[in-house]
């Protein structure tokens, strides 16, 4: 049986930077307010819905919907079952979506990393995106999707990652929007101050969005050659790079000194791949990121890792 206990390697390989991507005080010393949070998102129509992967932007995995309980649980009956396909004979095929739900409409990721819309009562196919290749399973699974609409509601977008091809997809027609990107997408190798063609990047898992920005990690290899970790805000209606954040320091950056000199010309890693939470009150994002490359030794990647940028 496998221990419980985290091993050295899981405590010592997390590390936690934290983003402030506005100019606000959060230091009132004030104590959380159960009642007030309750309050607050009783009003959040998002809570009528599941808009957000894990629930909401601070990935809580909570929801105020009470029509199922304790008492009615053991009543629930199949309603209706919806069948992506596409099981590989490759590999072993795995399915780790957090399907969203807006407005009646069921946005889900296929193993293929094939993404599809369902009508939430009945199951029915509304469209279907699948992502340029011939074999998607290859670039990594996808675990979600970030949905977005403006102020007006006049349009609404899904971002999904395919590998290392982010999309940004109108959410009633499932097609690409041309005006996002590349034709519809942000190559995510791009950008990092490496060669392109030779960093191994895959999204797995979706970022948050905070006002216009969409931010976002990605996954990366933990052996030398690695990608660096650095977490990028993209611009949601043009696709452009709004900013990004080295968490390998750069020449000028604070920490730089505490690296190797030319460390962020090599080192990779230091990467978030296990997602993120937003506190959009006081516009904060926290990343908790992976250990710099390569895993397991850290000779090479000595470092400060914990910082927090006003």
């Amino acid at each position: 049986m496998k221990s419980s206990i985290p091993s050295w390697k899981t405590l010592a390989g997390f590390f936690f930077a934290l983003i402030t991507v506005c100019s606000c005080d959060t230091s009132d010393g004030s104590a959380f307010d159960r009642e007030a949070y309750i309050e607050q998102i009783q009003a959040n129509p998002d809570f009528q819905s599941w808009a957000h992967y894990l629930g909401d932007p601070e990935r809580t995995h909570f929801s105020l919907l009470s029509q199922i309980d304790t008492s009615n649980v053991k009543q629930l009956v199949p309603a209706w079952s919806y069948v992506s396909g596409e099981v590989s004979k490759k590999r072993t095929t795995q399915i780790q979506t957090n399907p969203l739900i807006v407005d009646n409409t069921l946005y889900g990721i296929s193993p293929a990393n094939d993404l599809f819309a369902l009508n939430a009562g009945s199951g029915e196919l509304i469209w279907e995106f699948s992502p340029p290749g011939t074999d998607q399973t290859g670039l990594g699974l996808s675990r979600g999707m970030v949905y977005w609409t403006d102020d007006k509601g006049e349009q609404a977008r899904i971002f999904y990652a395919s590998g290392y091809q982010l999309y940004a997809i109108d959410a009633q027609s499932g097609k690409r929007i041309i005006g996002f990107g590349k034709k519809g997408f942000v190559d995510l190798r791009e950008g990092l101050g490496r060669d392109p063609e030779k960093v191994p990047i895959v999204m797995t898992t979706p970022g948050v969005i905070y006002k216009n920005l969409l931010i976002t990690g990605h996954r990366t290899s933990e052996s030398p050659g690695a990608a660096p970790g650095h977490i990028r805000a993209y611009d949601v209606i043009s696709g452009e790079l709004a900013w990004i954040f080295h968490t390998i320091p750069q020449p000028g950056d604070y920490g730089y000194e505490t690296w190797p000199e030319k460390a962020y010309t090599t080192t990779g890693g230091a990467n978030n791949w296990a997602g993120m939470a937003l506190d959009e009150t006081h516009g904060i994002v926290y990343v908790p990121t992976g250990s710099a490359a390569f895993d397991w030794y850290g000779a090479t990647a000595l470092g400060i890792t914990f910082l927090q940028i006003a």
